[in-house]
């Protein structure tokens, strides 16, 4: 099992060497997905250490729990990262954590099953729910949605140019007949788009833009990067790996916010302590290599940025 995590996740040593594993710590996995991470780190840490796994899929979560039946030092937990400081509170591991790790979008798994929707190239259920028993399908909310929602949804977090085309489409054929299937949508946008990007597949941009807001991804990431802070005792080091622009300007702007400190008129005289400085960046933005991409095609897009909390 090891060596296949091994093969399937995105910057899995790099990720795990950036934690500055201490053998006797206590970490966080944010997205334990098919634990991937959760293994390696586990093989680093001593009797006494202990690694939290977080995930909203139930999928995720059944995986963790057979891990767990074999490793007691691995506890899982269902539910969105967002909530990590109330866990935390919850749990009385407030200021503890020595590493929090985050890979974000959506793992192989749920790409590669075609009845959990999220796969533009595998026809099954309009789904795209990180957690099937909760939430709006994508089928649900594109069969009421307003066309200025959707076209806001597929501009803004797809970066769809033809966000409004496709959105009347989608109206138009709801008319008729909603949209149920993966297939289906494919078939409209396809049709739907003028000009294709000989890069990209015409439904790329759609399938994220609409998983992104089902899933609500992008307010989860800005929720989790302040709890984050508060769960990290000093010396702490976040890890969080982006696969979209989106996602990786928002923790870029996060880790240099805080870096900084806090804003102060300029020419103001204040010393270093009263900036409040909280985190320190380790390094430039990291990719994979050709090597990784070769193995695995979906990590070309992921970026990893690493920071350390100092108070």
């Amino acid at each position: 099992m090891g060596e296949t995590f091994r093969h399937t996740t995105v910057l899995l040593d790099e990720a795990v060497n950036a934690l500055a594993i201490e053998a006797d710590g206590f970490y966080v996995d944010g997205t334990y997905g098919r634990g991937g991470h959760s293994q390696l780190i586990l093989e680093q840490l001593g009797e006494h250490g202990h690694l939290i796994g977080i995930d909203k899929d139930p999928e995720a979560i059944t995986h963790g729990q057979e891990i767990h039946n074999q490793d007691v030092r691995l506890t899982m937990y269902q539910g969105s990262f967002a909530t990590i400081k109330a866990l935390a509170e919850e749990r009385d591991f407030l200021g503890k954590i020595d590493g929090v790790l985050l890979d974000l979008g959506v793992s192989s798994p749920q790409l590669d099953d075609a009845d959990r929707g999220f796969s533009f190239l595998r026809d099954g259920p309009l789904d795209m729910r990180m957690d099937p028993t909760s939430g709006i399908s994508a089928a649900d909310w594109l069969a009421s949605a307003e066309e200025d929602e959707i076209t806001d949804v597929l501009k803004r977090f797809g970066e769809e140019k033809f966000g409004k085309r496709i959105a009347r489409a989608i109206l138009d054929q709801r008319k008729t007949k909603p949209l149920t299937t993966t297939h289906e949508l494919v078939e409209l946008i396809d049709e739907a788009v003028p000009v294709k990007d000989k890069y990209k597949h015409p439904a790329t941009r759609s399938f994220q833009g609409i998983r992104i807001f089902v899933n609500e991804e992008l307010s989860d990431l800005e929720k989790v990067l302040e709890g984050i802070l508060e769960v990290l005792k000093p010396g702490g080091r976040m890890v969080i790996i982006s696969f979209h622009s989106l996602e990786d300007r928002m923790v870029k702007r996060f880790i240099r916010k805080h870096v900084q400190g806090d804003d102060f008129p300029i020419g103001l005289p204040v010393t270093e302590e009263q900036l409040n400085k909280r985190l320190k960046a380790h390094g430039k933005a990291i990719k994979a290599n050709k090597k990784q991409t070769h193995l695995n095609p979906r990590a070309r897009s992921a970026v990893m940025r690493v920071a350390e909390k100092l108070r």
